[in-house]
């Protein structure tokens, strides 16, 4: 958003199943914004929804909200007595069209994982704007369309009263490797574990040598890997830490045609990601990783927000 010229007002985070880490992600938030005059409120939304949204400013240019998506997501759903629409995000669901009933934002917008289009918690917002009166977009989106040196798929949507404003139409394509390759002698040296290595040989059997991207994780399955002129697989959460939330050291590599082993770096999965340079990462990885793999890509939302900052203003930023 700052990016694009519009200056943030409020953010909301806090989640009560991680307190320790919704209020680390609050107080790097506040490093990044707190010089735009935004102020982080650490409570749910279902709170400040009983609080009548207190302190919010009526008729914003915008609004964005991204409800917790564990339930949605494939990995959840993929697992036994998971991926169950749940009170919780009903309730935040709610909450948020409250929200939109209540500060009536000029655009509001929405991001989350593929399957939240098939919820009751995505009716219950699509309600609400409908009967508010606004023009309504969505999609699900590839944001490697979108110059995004990454694969990761996303439901966006975009809504607005009295005008209506597209999806952005996209940009040039581009491979993780063009993205980070400044980077990437500045990185640890690594080595490959045995999956990766059984990768690695299974790539090279039908391929010539090229730089690849490798992951560290995946459980029982091998190490999907990317070749240099693709987009990095999704990044998640999960890469940067383990079953008990703790920083993992290593959660990717980069072999090189020369043998070069380099461990992907912070800074290097947060350009993936799509953050510009100037973002600040607090140094714990469970902490940076978490704030990579939850966010909408940056690079992507500057495009949103230009196309909608043009119809609000009918300007060009």
């Amino acid at each position: 958003m700052v990016q694009a010229g519009i200056r943030p007002v409020i953010a909301v985070e806090f989640d009560p199943t991680k307190p320790d880490l919704s209020r680390a992600i609050a107080k790097t938030h506040h490093r990044n914004f707190s010089e735009y005059g935004c102020r982080i409120i650490q409570l749910t939304v279902q709170e400040i929804a009983r609080l009548g949204f207190l302190g919010f400013p009526r008729y914003p240019d915008y609004l964005h909200a991204s409800p917790v998506c564990a339930n949605f997501s494939q990995a959840h759903t993929a697992k036994a007595g998971k991926g169950i629409e749940t009170a919780d995000d009903l309730s935040a669901a709610i909450a948020v069209a409250e929200a939109i009933r209540q500060l009536q934002p000029r655009v509001f917008t929405l991001e989350n994982v593929p399957r939240y289009q098939n919820s009751q918690s995505f009716s219950i917002i699509l309600d609400a704007l409908e009967q508010e009166g606004y023009s309504v977009t969505y999609s699900v989106v590839n944001m490697d369309k979108f110059g995004l040196p990454q694969a990761r798929r996303r439901v966006v949507l975009i809504a607005s009263r009295g005008f209506r404003v597209a999806l952005p139409s996209g940009a040039t394509p581009c491979g993780w490797y063009e993205a980070i390759a400044h980077l990437i002698p500045t990185m640890s040296d690594s080595h490959l574990l045995s999956k990766q290595q059984q990768a690695l040989e299974k790539f090279l059997a039908w391929n010539a040598p090229t730089p690849l991207l490798i992951e560290r994780v995946g459980g029982r399955k091998l190490p999907k890997y990317k070749a240099g002129s693709h987009p990095a697989n999704t990044i998640l959460r999960s890469h940067f830490t383990d079953h008990k939330g703790f920083n993992r050291s290593k959660f990717a590599d980069i072999w090189l045609p020369d043998g070069t082993v380099k461990s992907l770096s912070i800074e290097g999965a947060a350009i993936l990601q799509g953050f510009p340079s100037w973002y600040e990462f607090p140094p714990e990885t469970a902490t940076a990783g978490s704030i990579i793999g939850y966010s909408v890509p940056p690079s992507f939302a500057t495009q949103l927000f230009i196309s909608a900052q043009s119809k609000l203003f009918g300007v060009s930023v």
